[in-house]
């Protein structure tokens, strides 16, 4: 509660209260900067925090780090495998850090290899896979200890789609085998499939709770309407269309309006003879809530954590 972090006069987490269920898969999501890997860090005892209370698992990160690491999988959102050892042998050399018996870190390393889909590819060296193979080889290599609640920063980030789509489907399957997953994305499509529910950062606060289906449904409606039009007639349109907008925005001079039907509210907007050219009809979705609670798009990255 009220969890703090800053580096020197940046405040990268500005006192975020958020509960993480046992058995959920809970996201953060926000541009660079918006304070998500910082949290990360103090949920995975990388970074000890300045001010507030936190507790994983019934412990707290700062005073029990030993214990809780050995409870937690990581997947940080750079590459850190070793790109010298194989694919096994990189699983094998992570299982020392817990103790594991070598006959039991064999089995589980050819489980998860055959897991993630590298089993043909166990003897390789590390350097010869493409991203996305580096990142399900993390994801393995998270599960090793068979930890009960796995942090992901960014678990998709420069992957192309077809690899995207096969982390996805590796990380639904653990939600169904009952692991509880916490991961940091700013890919919209991400959050909705892989997230339970999710908070909306930006600047280091949060400032939205919820699942994503019932954020996109109370904060925006059902579809979006994009206009092109004079940024001086946005306020006239807006107020002639009274309540079948539920919420509007503008950028430049493109009007968004949002509700439950976006041809009637085309049909509004012609009918009150303001000039206005149609670009599109389309279903809402999180990229929009964050734009009408921040006031800006999610692609707007900044940097830092």
């Amino acid at each position: 509660m009220g969890l703090r972090k800053a580096y020197g006069a940046r405040t990268a987490v500005d006192g975020i209260d958020f509960r993480i269920g046992p058995t959920e898969c809970f996201g953060f999501l926000g541009p660079n900067g918006a304070g998500k890997t910082t949290t990360m860090k103090m949920l995975s005892c990388l970074s000890s925090r300045d001010g507030g209370t936190l507790e994983v698992l019934g412990r707290d990160p700062d005073r029990a780090p030993r214990e809780l690491k050995r409870r937690l999988g990581v997947v940080p959102q750079e590459v850190n495998l070793d790109l010298e050892l194989t694919v096994r042998e990189n699983l094998l050399v992570y299982a020392r850090y817990f103790d594991i018996p070598r006959p039991v870190a064999a089995r589980r390393a050819d489980g998860l290899l055959a897991f993630v889909q590298l089993a043909e590819r166990r003897d390789e060296p590390v350097s010869a896979l493409s991203g996305g193979m580096q990142r399900r080889l993390q994801i393995a290599r998270a599960l090793v200890n068979e930890p009960e609640l796995i942090l992901l920063d960014e678990p998709t980030t420069g992957l192309d789609p077809q690899a995207r789509h096969l982390v996805w489907e590796r990380l639904r399957e653990l939600r169904r085998r009952g692991t509880a997953l916490v991961l940091t994305t700013h890919y919209m499509e991400e959050a909705a499939r892989l997230c339970d529910r999710l908070v909306v950062m930006d600047h280091g606060r949060i400032v939205r709770e919820g699942p994503p289906a019932r954020l996109v449904a109370e904060e925006v409606g059902r579809e979006a309407l994009e206009l092109r039009m004079d940024p001086a007639r946005m306020d006239a349109l807006v107020a002639a269309l009274g309540g079948v907008v539920v919420r509007h925005r503008a950028v430049g001079d493109l009007l968004l309006l949002f509700g439950e039907d976006g041809e009637a509210i085309h049909a509004r907007a012609r009918a009150t003879g303001i000039p206005a050219e149609l670009q599109t009809v389309r279903r809402a979705g999180l990229e929009d809530v964050f734009l009408v609670l921040t006031g800006h798009s999610l692609r707007e990255d900044e940097p830092g954590g």
